[in-house]
C-alpha cells in the first residue's frame, strides 16, 4: 500500500489568488513570482496556472529554462540577477529579463559589448540592506545602463520591502521616500510591492507589484492568515491515521519522552513526519485536524510519523483523515505554532510526498 501522505495543488485556488491580488492592485501589473519551484507547488503547474499573470520571477536561470521549455511565452525576470558574464548569453537565448543590483553586473554589461538588448530592472537598496545600489549610487547606474546599446531603453526601477508585513510601522514609509528621491526624474517603471505591500501599502503598487506567497493563499502578515485578505489556500498537505492507541495516565509519548498523559486517553498515530516535510520543532500543542476536527500534536514529531491527541474524538479510528493544513487550518497558523512562516512550510515539502493536482 502507497505510504498515505498528499500534497494536493488547488489549481483554482492559484487563479483565484491572482484575481485577489488584480482586484488590490487594478493599476498595476503582475509578476507572478515562482521561485522556490512554485513555492513547493511545482513551478510548471503553477505557471500553467497562473498563465495570465503578466509576467514571472523566478531566482535561477534554470527556472527560467524549465518555463521556457514547458512552452511559457510570458517575460520571465531572474530577480537575484545574473551571476557571470557567461550567463548573458543566456539571458538574451531564452528572453529572460534580469535584475542588475550591484557594479560587478554593470562591468559585466559594458565589457560584453553590443548583442540583443537585454531589459533590466534597476535594483534601489532603500533600506533592506541586501541587494541593491545605494540611493547615492542610482543616477550613475542607471546613466550606464542607459548608455549600453546591449540594454534595453525600458529600464524598470525596483527595490524591495523589509518591513511591509507591519502596517503601522514607519519603515515602509520610510522606503518609499528614499526610493521617490533616489528615482526622482529618472525615467522608467516603478516596482516596489510584494505580497504584504499589495495588501497594506496602496501608495506601493507602482507599474508592477510583485506577490510571491500571497499567490498560494499565504499571508506574510502576522497574525492574519490568507483568508482574512480572501485568499485561497493552494496546498492541502494531508495522511491518514495509521493507529489509534489506548495509553494510560502517566505513560510518556514518543522519542524523548517529553509528553505526559494526564489521564487514560487514545492517542492516534499519524503517517507523517520531517521526512516528509513537516517541521520536526513543531511543538505538543500545534493544531492538526482529524475528521474535520481540531486536535493537538503531541510528543516530539519523528521522521515517518506523528501523534496526537484524541480525547475529543474517542471514535477516531485507524484509516480517518487528518490534514496538516489547507482550508480551515491556514498553513500560518501552523507555522506560528512552530515559530517560523507558513512559506517556510509550503517551500518544505519532500519528494516522497505524493503530489495531487486539484
Amino acid at each position: 500500500m502507497a505510504r498515505p501522505t498528499s500534497a494536493t495543488i488547488h489549481t483554482d485556488a492559484l487563479r483565484h489568488n491572482l484575481g485577489v491580488i488584480r482586484a488590490r492592485a487594478s493599476g498595476s501589473r503582475v509578476m507572478a513570482v515562482v521561485k522556490a519551484d512554485g513555492y513547493g507547488h511545482g513551478l510548471e503547474r503553477v505557471a500553467r496556472a497562473l498563465e495570465g499573470a503578466d509576467a514571472f520571477g523566478v531566482a535561477a536561470l534554470s527556472d527560467a529554462e524549465r518555463l521556457r521549455a514547458a512552452g511559457l511565452s510570458q517575460p520571465i525576470v531572474l530577480l537575484s540577477g545574473f551571476d557571470e558574464a557567461d550567463d548573458l548569453p543566456q539571458l538574451r537565448r531564452l528572453n529572460v529579463e534580469t535584475v542588475v543590483h550591484h557594479a560587478a553586473q554593470l562591468a559585466m554589461l559594458e565589457q560584453a559589448g553590443d548583442g540583443d538588448p537585454i531589459r533590466c530592472w534597476l535594483k534601489i537598496d532603500t533600506g533592506m540592506h541586501r541587494l541593491g545600489f545605494a540611493p547615492d549610487d542610482v543616477r550613475d547606474a542607471h546613466g550606464r545602463l542607459s548608455a549600453l546599446a546591449g540594454v534595453a531603453d525600458d529600464i524598470v526601477l525596483m527595490s524591495h520591502f523589509a518591513s511591509s508585513d507591519e502596517f503601522d510601522k514607519p519603515q515602509t514609509r520610510e522606503q518609499l521616500r528614499v526610493f521617490a528621491e533616489a528615482t526622482n526624474g529618472l525615467s522608467g517603471a516603478r516596482s516596489l510591492a510584494n505580497s504584504a505591500a499589495v495588501f497594506g501599502w496602496p501608495g506601493s503598487h507602482g507599474d508592477w507589484v510583485r506577490p510571491g506567497g500571497a499567490l498560494y493563499g499565504v499571508s506574510a502578515v502576522d497574525g492574519k492568515p490568507g483568508p482574512e485578505f480572501g485568499l485561497q489556500p493552494a496546498m492541502t498537505l494531508a495522511t491518514r491515521l495509521l493507529a489509534v492507541n489506548r495509553i494510560r495516565k502517566g505513560e510518556r509519548i514518543g522519542y524523548g519522552a517529553t509528553w505526559q498523559c494526564p489521564e487514560d486517553m487514545p492517542v492516534g498515530v499519524a503517517a507523517i513526519g520531517y521526512g516528509d516535510g513537516y517541521p520536526r520543532h513543531a511543538p505538543a500543542g500545534t493544531p492538526v485536524m482529524v475528521n474535520g476536527l481540531r486536535a493537538n500534536i503531541i510528543g516530539r514529531v519523528s521522521m515517518d510519523l506523528m501523534t496526537i491527541d484524541l480525547r475529543e474524538q474517542p471514535e477516531a479510528k485507524a484509516g480517518d483523515p487528518v490534514m496538516l493544513w489547507g482550508a480551515g487550518l491556514p498553513v500560518e497558523t501552523v507555522g506560528a505554532a512552530a515559530g517560523t512562516i507558513g512559506y517556510e512550510l509550503i517551500c518544505s515539502i519532500t519528494r516522497r510526498v505524493r503530489v495531487v493536482e486539484d
